[in-house]
């Protein structure tokens, strides 16, 4: 009988000898372990073994064999799923803003944000720069604000042409303050922050100090902030300064709350 029918095929390790197909052991996976009869849902690995759940929470653990589980009845191979990239971490630019990559920039729209200065300018786009070009809008430095009302009637704000004005040392009292107040279109909007100078809106910790010196009243600030700090050159000063600004981190509160404020108001469209 042995030579008439062959070999007994149920002879040996049959699973070995059989084709079957491989299914990744991805969770949730419900399959049956064709040995014990236990059936669950696959939930994790444990020292390369897979973790079964059934429908009343026990759990059990078994070797990833060939042939070893049952899928909808069906022989299976399980093998661990291949490890998927974790998502690249979103780029951010130096203002905190999620960058948006592939984009160019917009050309310049009518309207703007001005400073008081070039110092202004440089750290305003240090910071914001690829916020206002992606939005298409000019940061424009003065020479100071005291021709302030003039100078706006002249760029004839409007719906579609909005102007925003960042001001240093807008305090209650100042000269500032009363020049601002004579500023009262509705399409422009007037920010500041308290220090002196822009200079005092990075933080001191950035240079390796505690605080900004302090500069007694009549005194040009930068030119004190200078002699206090050993250093002969102003300019020289500010490209310190300005280099080691990386983030909005490095700034003080008020000049990131006055400048997004500012972007906000020249950038919502016109009703």
């Amino acid at each position: 009988m042995g030579r008439l029918y062959g070999d007994d095929v149920l002879a040996g390790d049959w699973r070995r000898r059989r084709t079957v197909p491989e299914v990744a052991a991805e969770p949730d996976l419900v399959v049956e372990d064709a040995d014990s009869g236990f059936c669950g849902a696959v939930v994790g690995f444990e020292s390369g073994a897979v973790v079964l759940e059934d429908r009343h929470g026990r759990r059990r653990n078994f070797p990833l064999l060939p042939a070893a589980f049952l899928l909808d009845g069906k022989p299976v191979t399980l093998r661990r799923p291949a490890p998927t990239a974790a998502p690249a971490a979103r780029r951010r630019t130096a203002s905190g803003s999620i960058a948006v990559d592939g984009v160019r920039a917009q050309v310049a729209k009518a309207s703007r944000i001005w400073v008081e200065g070039i110092h202004d300018a440089a750290l305003v786009e240090r910071i914001w720069g690829d916020d206002l070009r992606i939005e298409g809008v000019v940061v424009e430095p003065l020479d100071g604000i005291d021709a302030l009302a003039a100078q706006v009637r002249d760029f004839t704000p409007g719906p579609q042409r909005r102007l925003g004005v960042l001001v240093d040392h807008l305090v209650a009292g100042s000269k500032e303050s009363r020049i601002v107040a004579s500023v009262t279109s509705p399409h422009v909007l007037v920010t500041g922050h308290p220090y002196v100078d822009v200079w005092q809106a990075v933080k001191p910790a950035k240079l390796g100090i505690r605080a900004w010196p302090v500069v007694p009243p009549g005194q040009p600030w930068k030119e004190g902030v200078c002699a206090a700090l050993g250093v002969a050159d102003p300019a020289e000063l500010w490209r310190v300064i300005l280099s080691r600004v990386e983030s909005f981190h490095d700034v003080e509160t008020p000049l990131i709350n006055a400048v997004e404020r500012l972007i906000d108001f020249v950038t919502v469209p016109a009703p």
